[in-house]
């Protein structure tokens, strides 16, 4: 039998386990997090930080694993990569995962590549703050080199407003782990994301994902939709760029999520990640929209094999978040009724009752969300709204 070792056991990483054991493999999670819910489902549940690089590798060569992957998460990356180095496995390389899980060194490695991204600065202390921003018109995004999910992210408006440039500053340097921020121009647009796999250098794109977000100043996502419903002339475009970058970065065998702003000036790299991206959209969105498993892909991948990433059909699916009023969430009203909403795939919600709620900040403050499957994208989002407007979430 063989094992695979999966990094994370949280409700990210879950599909992957449950997948894996659907495989027939034995199954290896790492996670910090005692109780954490794919420790229910592994063979093995290792209580490690995911970014432990000398304990997680130590206990790879123990078992003698034949595969590591994560899902969803970008600093485990570093991880799999140390490990598939000591081991001779499938992954990428340590240069490359460097590249995925830091944006500074990304936007080099891009700008170098010529591969289209918005003007940048890497800055460490205030003083290079400051002056990065005298080279942006007005209005410039912050955010750290090293961080995820939205955290730290921030839109300043105004330049000249000296208190919100300096909160700026101080909130998105409290989220990074190397204490390095990016200062980069705000580009306004169409947010998309390109799920693709690369198998022996090739890059295969799945899909393209549309994006929808809270919007200044913090721009967490509160919805994505498949396929994509730009012009065929634009997702061309964005193909292109995203090979380009995928190429650039040195992924050469498994994931990689692309968010690709379409700016006026054609569309532009955000960031990539060198996994599967989260929010469900390559575990439920793209099987629900075009019959790709990626997650099974992506551990054919992590084993050596070549996966099925053909295309069986063409349909849309979407995913909402839910937004409350601030206070303590205590009950829902309307559950019932919307699980029987024709199109309705999931309802689940991520927040406890007796959990305070209503600001969203980050990808950790949304409270749940409803996935839909339809024929088309916008059937999608349509079947989604109406789950929204049907379920109410009370808070006291």
């Amino acid at each position: 039998m063989k094992k695979i070792m999966i990094l994370g056991a949280s409700i990210l990483q879950l599909p992957a386990i449950l997948k894996a054991k659907e495989m027939g493999l034995f199954v290896i999670a790492v996670d910090i997090d005692k109780n954490a819910i794919g420790f229910k489902e592994a063979d093995v549940c290792l209580e490690i930080s995911t970014i432990d690089i000398p304990k997680v590798v130590s206990a790879a060569k123990q078992f003698e694993i034949d595969g590591v992957m994560t899902l969803a998460s970008d600093m485990p990356m570093r991880t799999v990569a140390t490990i598939s180095k000591e081991l001779n496995i499938v992954g990428i390389s340590e240069e490359t995962a460097l590249k995925a899980t830091n944006k500074a060194m990304m936007r080099d490695c891009l700008n170098e590549s010529n591969v289209p991204i918005p003007l940048f600065y890497r800055v460490k202390d205030y003083e290079n703050y400051l002056y990065a921003i005298q080279h942006f018109a007005n209005r410039f995004i912050v955010k750290p080199a090293d961080n995820s999910g939205s955290r730290g992210v921030f839109l300043v408006e105004d330049k000249k407003d000296k208190s919100n440039v300096a909160y700026a500053f101080e909130y998105s340097k409290k989220h990074s782990r190397s204490g390095e921020i990016v200062v980069e121009e705000y580009m306004e647009g169409s947010e998309v994301s390109v799920e693709t796999l690369s198998v022996d250098g090739e890059v295969h794109v799945i899909t393209i994902t549309d994006k929808l977000t809270t919007g200044a100043p913090r721009f967490v996502e509160m919805g994505h939709s498949q396929p994509s419903r730009l012009p065929e002339v634009v997702k061309k475009q964005i193909v292109e760029i995203t090979t380009a970058a995928v190429k650039a970065i040195g992924i050469e065998s498994g994931p990689s999520h692309t968010e690709i702003m379409v700016t006026n000036n054609g569309p532009k790299i955000v960031e990539l990640g060198a996994r599967l991206g989260g929010d469900n959209i390559t575990t439920h969105l793209v099987p629900l929209s075009t019959g790709v498993d990626m997650v099974e892909c992506c551990i054919q991948i992590a084993l050596g094999g070549k996966p099925n990433m053909l295309q069986e059909f063409e349909k849309g699916s979407a995913i909402r978040y839910f937004e409350t009023s601030k206070g303590k969430f205590v009950g829902i009203d309307g559950i019932i009724n919307a699980k029987q909403i024709d199109g309705v795939e999931q309802i689940n919600f991520t927040r406890d009752f007796g959990d305070n709620v209503g600001a969203i900040n980050n990808s950790t403050d949304r409270a749940g969300f409803v996935i839909a499957q339809a024929n088309t994208a916008n059937d999608a989002i349509a079947i989604c709204e109406k789950v929204l407007e049907a379920v109410k979430i009370k808070v006291e």
